[in-house]
């Protein structure tokens, strides 16, 4: 498999042979850097993402201009449901969270295979559904958890999307995903680097044990984790011609 390549990301690599054939040939492979913004709240969208190696970051921005992440989108997903779920507009700003590659396809050819109303449609509703859950569970667990059992859970759904244990993030920019003052991330992970689950310097998060964040991590992890493998539980990946 080449280093970027439509497949890695797991809705395009679950599209039959015909619906990957009419989508192929406009799919625009793209760097996505490190804070780079792919749609603003209320902005029109002229493409959907697909991650293949990067993570974006949605979130919802207030009036005062603060922020804080509603869902996190990587490989196993799409950028852009606004798109197909009846709007033109999201109220959520994408930004890249982890530098990587991805691809990007003009709105209206999605739209109309969507509208075809096959197996395309069918996939992209369910995980339409996953991604909500991931959305109402993040609002429940940054209301109702201590922020050591969001970091973990958080720390945990960008490991699922990566290749490594090696995060590069500032504390900043995770108190800006859970809404929440750098202090506060400061402290949190400074009590799971003294467990020893991480190892913690400017600008990398080294996991050093991944099952002792999970035994620290709230319910909402599993909660997110069930219903995407649920839901994406039958999805054939398409096999690459040998």
């Amino acid at each position: 498999m080449r280093l970027n390549n439509p497949n890695q990301n797991h809705l395009l690599a679950a599209l039959l042979d015909a619906e990957f054939a009419r989508l192929s040939p406009h799919l625009e492979p793209i760097m996505m850097r490190l804070g780079d913004v792919l749609y603003e709240s209320g902005g029109k969208l002229n493409h959907v993402y697909f991650p293949t190696s990067a993570i974006v970051s949605l979130h919802y921005v207030l009036e005062n201009g603060s922020s804080s992440e509603i869902a996190g989108v990587g490989n196993e997903g799409i950028l852009g449901i606004s798109l197909f779920m009846g709007g033109n507009t999201t109220p959520s700003r994408a930004v890249v969270q982890t530098a990587g590659h991805g691809y990007r396809l003009k709105s209206q050819i999605l739209l109309d295979e969507f509208n075809l109303a096959g197996p395309a449609m069918r996939l992209l509703l369910r995980y339409t559904q996953a991604l909500i859950t991931q959305m109402s569970q993040t609002a429940i667990c940054n209301r109702h958890h201590t922020l050591e059992q969001q970091l973990c859970r958080w720390l945990l759904l960008t490991l699922d999307r990566l290749p490594t244990s090696e995060l590069t993030m500032t504390q900043e920019l995770i108190a800006t995903m859970l809404g929440v003052r750098r202090e506060g991330v400061t402290v949190a992970a400074g009590r799971l680097q003294a467990k020893g689950y991480i190892s913690n310097r400017r600008g990398h998060i080294s996991v050093l044990d991944r099952i002792g964040l999970e035994g620290d991590v709230c319910e909402c992890y599993e909660v997110v984790k069930k219903e995407f493998a649920r839901l994406m539980s039958d999805v054939r990946q398409r096999q690459e011609p040998k």
